[in-house]
This record gives C-alpha cells, structure tokens and sequence, in this order.
C-alpha cells in the first residue's frame, strides 16, 4: 500500500472504533520524517487504547505493518504510532486541545475524510 493508502486506512479503523475528529494532514510538503499525520480523539484514555488496540491488531493482521514505535500507551491521554510513512496521533479531548496539532501544522493542507474512509 501506498502511504496515502496506509494513511486512509489507518483512519477508517479509527472511525471504526468511534474515533472524533479525525483528521489526515499531509506532511510531505514541511517535513522529511513521515509523509502524513493521522491525528483523532477518544473520550477518555479506556477508548484511546481501544483504538490505538483497533489499529495496530488490524495492520498487522491484514496489511503485516506495524509501527517502528509506539508511545504513551499506558497512559491513554496522546498515543503516538510511527508507521515511518504515516504517523498516528489519538488524543483525549483535553490533550489535543492543549497541543494543537492542527493550528501548530496549520500550513500542511489536509485529505478530505471521504477519500479517507471510502
């Protein structure tokens, strides 16, 4: 899979999972480290390790990808994946609002959540 394709997929699974806000960022044009942000939010830490559970069982099982790292899984409030091409990020509602991924990345132009789920 392309890494657009990874980044679409990675979204629907967390819309699956009732992910809010869920948002692709395309990276590529300010960033040399990974090609786009998945970024989406839970209610609370227990939906944050169930979708960051969702995602990660089902690339690997259906696609063999999993991320070269993973961080803040036990606490539950900014699970981070690196994916290399693709890079998850699932907040709780008071995390993302306190590090405002979208307005620090502001300039990246975003995928239509559409393409990202059809």
């Amino acid at each position: 899979m392309t890494p657009l394709e990874n980044a679409r997929r990675i979204a629907a699974l967390a819309q699956e999972k009732l992910a809010e806000d869920v948002v692709i960022l395309d990276m590529r044009p300010v960033c040399t480290f990974t090609d786009f942000f998945v970024i989406c939010t839970g209610r609370n830490p227990r939906q944050t390790a169930a979708i960051w559970d969702e995602v990660h069982g089902r690339m690997k099982r259906e696609h063999d990808l999993a991320p070269r790292s993973a961080d803040g899984v036990q606490e539950g409030t900014w699970i981070l994946a690196d994916y290399l091409d693709v890079v998850l990020h699932v907040f709780t509602p008071e995390a993302r609002r306190f590090y405002r991924l979208e307005q620090l990345w502001g300039d990246v132009p975003a995928v239509e959540l559409d393409a990202a789920t059809g």
